[in-house]
């Protein structure tokens, strides 16, 4: 896990449009040396609790989240692997509801684009 390290910024999102990632802040997630982490895009925000695993040779987490939504407590799960040293490729699920995939860029990488 220790290449995930670090805050990624969503790039792009399946189910919702960059305006809508980047409503209250730029769009993040962000992996722990110790498995835990954190994201948030539109108005989501949530903990994560990650484990190692593998998918056709790619270094990555699967994890669980919880967090809240506009002050709405929601959960779920998702997974998330390194593509190469500059993308990260994932998919997050809320429990019982939504579900989109992503790709991530270093922070710092996808502001310069972004300016």
């Amino acid at each position: 896990m220790a290449s995930l390290t670090g805050r990624w910024r969503i790039v792009e999102m399946s189910g919702w449009d960059r305006d809508a990632i980047d409503l209250v802040e730029p769009g993040f997630i962000e992996f722990t040396r110790d498995g835990g982490g954190q994201f948030g895009f539109i108005a989501v925000r949530g903990e994560l609790d990650c484990r190692p695993a593998e998918r056709d040779g790619r270094v990555g987490v699967e994890f669980t989240w919880d967090g809240d939504d506009e002050g709405d407590q929601v959960s779920g799960r998702g997974w998330a692997y390194l593509v190469d040293d500059a993308k990260v490729e994932g998919h997050l699920f809320f429990h019982m509801g939504d579900d989109s995939s992503f790709r991530a860029e270093p922070f710092a990488r996808a502001e310069r684009l972004d300016g």
